[in-house]
């Protein structure tokens, strides 16, 4: 970014509209919160050849790729990371660490916590710690540490933590994060459960820990020794892909599927519609956390027309050996959109109504719902049981709970 007055002038008028955009969205919600969006220039955040409109836009900014292209690291969109210090509960005086570094987030975070609090922010590549720190102090922020380490072991040297911050997507909770938070201490972190991340607020409880509260989000995955990407698996080559999170499916045999979705189609349709671009996320967490093989299956849908993707681009499937089932939508009017599935291969009818069968009964008893109860449990620990539909998610280190409740009734 050049330096000109010119540059200056224009980079406080768009931080100054984004911050308005942001609390007219009901994003920010606190006048500390509101004060450091205002305060700290996030053009100095992002590489040099991004506009200034692009680094205060309400959206991500890729900072590095991969050697196949995808993002490594980035900064997260204003209206996520403004969520995520509410949800962190930030206070002046606290300490704060920050997995995964950009610098920007680690600049906010100074800001709510003042100058009697602490923030360290680590990350595993050097070259993203080196941007964080030069920009760090290009922005007046000197006093925020920065450190290169792999984010399993967390940051002892300055623990506890009044909150430990991650924006990178895991699928575990390592033991060092819960070891370096205060008793009382909360985490905020994108946790991947079968393939759907939700940015969670944890707090313990007994020997676990629940959330208090949940966000649709996504964030570059984790790197070094907790790395645990999702398998990715080619069906049409770069066209339709298969993403798959979850040990049981991985141990599918699915060489057929490549061979179904060249064959005929099954459509189904269910009597379970939704008014235009109303979020339906609980239903994709709910046909995830059946005990059926699942995946997501990934549509380009310029070059797999076929396959009729049209408002979506990953979604969830149900899977055998030789066929797959994915949940489907189409347009009945102007103001109504229809839930269905679409099968293919030699087990995909009933596939297709198990799916109609679950999106019913996702209708009936959860969509109004505020959404399942999530909990974590450490390695040699259970839930107790319940008669609640339930998916547990064996981890490494940790079990992920997905409990769901009907209205009126506990997890």
């Amino acid at each position: 970014m050049a330096g000109s007055t010119l540059d200056t002038v224009s980079a406080d008028k768009a931080r100054a509209r984004l911050v308005d955009h942001l609390l007219a969205d009901g994003r920010i919600t606190s006048p500390a919160v509101e004060a450091a969006f205002r305060r700290v220039p996030r053009h100095l955040f992002a590489s040099g050849d991004v506009s200034i409109d692009a680094a205060y836009a309400d959206d991500v900014v890729i900072t590095k790729r991969g050697p196949d292209g995808r993002a490594t690291s980035s900064i997260s969109a204003p209206w996520l990371q403004a969520m995520m210090l509410h949800a962190a509960r930030l206070r002046p005086g606290a300490r704060v660490l920050e997995i995964g570094s950009g610098g920007y987030n680690a600049a906010l975070i100074a800001e709510v916590v003042g100058p009697h609090g602490a923030v360290t922010s680590i990350d595993i590549d050097p070259d993203v710690t080196g941007h964080a720190r030069t920009a760090l102090d290009a922005a007046g922020y000197p006093h925020v540490q920065v450190a290169t380490a792999d984010a399993e072991t967390g940051w002892p040297a300055d623990a506890p933590y009044d909150a430990v911050i991650v924006t990178v997507e895991v699928s575990d909770i390592p033991p060092a994060w819960t070891d370096q938070l205060a008793p009382d201490g909360i985490l905020v972190v994108p946790l991947r459960m079968r393939g759907n991340t939700r940015c969670l607020t944890l707090t313990r409880e007994a020997d676990h820990l629940i959330a208090i509260d949940s966000i649709v989000c996504g964030f570059v995955p984790m790197q070094g020794a907790a790395a645990d990407p999702v398998t990715r698996r080619a069906l049409r080559g770069d066209d339709v892909t298969l993403r798959i999170d979850d040990p049981d499916t991985r141990a599918l045999n699915l060489d057929a599927l490549s061979t179904a979705l060249n064959g005929p189609r099954i459509d189904a349709w269910s009597a379970v519609t939704t008014p235009p671009a109303t979020p339906f996320d609980s239903l994709h967490l709910w046909l995830a956390s059946q005990p059926h093989p699942y995946g997501q299956l990934a549509v380009d849908r310029h070059r797999a027309a076929d396959l009729d993707p049209q408002n979506w681009v990953i979604c969830p499937a149900l899977l055998t050996d030789d066929s797959i089932t994915y949940l489907a939508t189409r347009k009945l009017d102007d103001t109504t959109w229809q839930f269905g599935a679409r099968g293919y291969g030699p087990h995909a009818a009933p596939l297709t109504r198990h799916m109609l069968d679950l999106i019913a009964e996702w209708d009936r008893h959860y969509r109004t719902t505020p959404g399942p109860h999530l909990a974590v449990y450490p390695h040699g620990t259970a839930p107790a049981p319940t008669n609640q539909p339930r998916l547990t998610v064996p981890r490494h280190h940790t079990t992920i709970a997905i409990t769901w409740a009907t209205a009126g009734t506990h997890a």
